[in-house]
């Protein structure tokens, strides 16, 4: 009688366990994206907030419109005058006045040897990301990495051009630029190139590639079911 009392309590308290885990990992995701998404609306709002006009500032139209006196701090709105903001400047800047202006100003900074680099650094960063037609990270791949016998997961960027495909003199096997991010913050990592021979493609997408990355192994993509063979 004892020893099933003792059973019982062991599934119980199992079954508590498993229960929780559950839990945790419902919870977890959603419980850090909230959080994520909260801390950064802070962040804009306090970055964002002090360039606002006095007139304008988020407790003072509420003074206005509703009567209201105390100080209303809603996160996130910084957020909304930044795009408001930045969609404007973009307006501006695609006109022939926003094209001259800037012109004038990026002549200023040509002439300031350590900002002109750093300017000229961020543009290039932000045209490519923000502008190229063609996605980047298109494919993932595996590469051997950091040596023979040892393979990493890694993202295909470009096909590699100008002084860096040249010194390849080599026509028939070209040279792809890849992307290996780090666990388990993808933003870090390296460069590498790799011959296209040496790259091998995933039939897993870009996200999947990612997850496992960020998880350290610990999620992998659901295999996809071969077709049949029609005979």
């Amino acid at each position: 009688m004892s020893d099933q009392h003792s059973s019982n309590k062991s599934h119980f308290l199992a079954g508590l366990r498993t229960s929780f885990i559950t839990g945790i990992i419902v919870i977890a995701p959603v419980g850090l994206t909230v959080w994520l998404l909260w801390t950064m609306a802070g962040w804009v709002d306090g970055f964002v907030f002090p360039f606002i006009p006095e007139a304008y500032a988020p407790e003072n139209i509420s003074n206005t419109l509703f009567g209201i006196e105390q100080n209303i701090n809603v996160r996130g709105l910084g957020i909304v005058f930044f795009i408001l903001f930045t969609t404007f400047v973009g307006w501006v800047a695609k006109g022939v006045f926003g094209r001259i202006l800037i012109r004038w100003g990026e002549s200023i900074v040509d002439q300031m040897p350590v900002i002109r680099s750093i300017y000229s650094g961020l543009k290039q960063i932000a045209e490519t990301v923000f502008t190229q037609q063609e996605r980047s990270f298109e494919q993932a791949c595996m590469i051997e990495y950091p040596r023979r016998g040892i393979w990493a997961v890694g993202f295909i960027t470009s096909e590699a051009k100008g002084e860096i495909q040249n010194m390849m003199n080599d026509d028939q096997d070209k040279l792809i630029s890849v992307f290996v991010p780090t666990t388990p913050n993808p933003t870090s990592g390296f460069l590498l190139f790799f011959k296209e021979s040496e790259i091998h493609v995933l039939d897993m997408s870009v996200e999947d590639a990612a997850k496992l990355v960020i998880s350290a192994g610990l999620v992998y993509p659901q295999n996809k079911p071969t077709p049949a063979i029609e005979e």
